[in-house]
């Protein structure tokens, strides 16, 4: 677990370098989420979040939203407005997450939105607040390693990206598709699978609902996971704000409690 922490600290240093010249080059695209004095006028910031991912965010029993990124959510509102609840929690399905941002219906997004290419030609990115990736999740007792499943069963999400990523990774494993973490789960407790591969910040959820299945210290890919902003010059005041606020929350820990706390490795 230790060295997936030191993966992620040594890639948001690259990829910080990388967002902040990307921020510093932008040009004055169509803007359309909030400038940061229109958000302080309003008093309350916009953020789009996921209301269905344990842990990072979902309803608990009483309806409310929690998790690691509420938690960001709410500790950014304190940071820009003095208050943790100066903050607005829309939730947005994948395929919203950008577009509403782009479309002046939030602010900020902070709903499991990972750094990639496509995205960073229309939106910008804050330093990574997390490393995600491809994990695999077992509860076989001679399974310890994803080396242990050479020749076993493995189940996948169908069409989904971790298909191409564990077939390269683990040639030597047999893959079943699912459509669905229920049906994943199935297989898993009769034995017609080994393992169920999907990203770590998923499984970190699944192991919390079902303590008797265990995570593989060994990570297929890494992802970072980091707050989308709207691009533009007239967004710098928010981006630079923004990006200090998470350098900030780095470096003094309260990023690796928060992650703690919500059991994610």
């Amino acid at each position: 677990m230790g060295s997936w922490r030191c993966w992620f600290f040594r890639i948001r240093r690259l990829i910080g370098l990388s967002l902040s010249l990307s921020m510093a080059l932008s040009c004055n695209l169509p803007g359309h989420a909030a400038e940061l004095e229109e958000i302080e006028e309003r008093g309350h910031v916009i953020v789009g979040v996921k209301d269905n991912v344990r842990p990072l965010g979902f309803r608990d029993e009483a309806g409310m939203l929690v998790g690691f990124e509420i938690d960001l959510a709410h500790q950014l509102a304190i940071e820009l407005l003095g208050s943790a609840e100066a903050v607005e929690l829309r939730p947005l399905a994948n395929q919203e997450r950008v577009p509403q941002l782009l479309a002046d219906e939030v602010d900020v997004v902070i709903a499991r939105l990972s750094v990639t290419t496509p995205r960073m030609r229309v939106v910008d990115f804050s330093s990574p607040y997390y490393l995600d990736g491809t994990a695999l999740v077992t509860q076989q007792p001679l399974v310890s390693d994803v080396s242990d499943l050479r020749g076993q069963t493995v189940a996948v999400l169908h069409h989904s990206s971790t298909i191409d990523m564990v077939r390269s990774r683990l040639p030597g494993v047999n893959l079943i598709g699912v459509d669905s973490y229920q049906e994943a789960l199935e297989l898993l407790e009769t034995g017609d699978a080994a393992a169920f591969a999907a990203d770590v910040s998923i499984l970190s959820g699944w192991v919390q609902e079902y303590p008797q299945y265990r995570i593989l210290p060994t990570l297929l890919s890494a992802e970072a996971l980091a707050i989308a902003l709207p691009r533009g010059l007239q967004y710098q005041d928010l981006r630079e704000q923004v990006n200090t606020i998470v350098e900030e929350w780095a470096a003094n820990g309260w990023l690796q409690e928060r992650m703690e706390y919500w059991g994610l490795p």
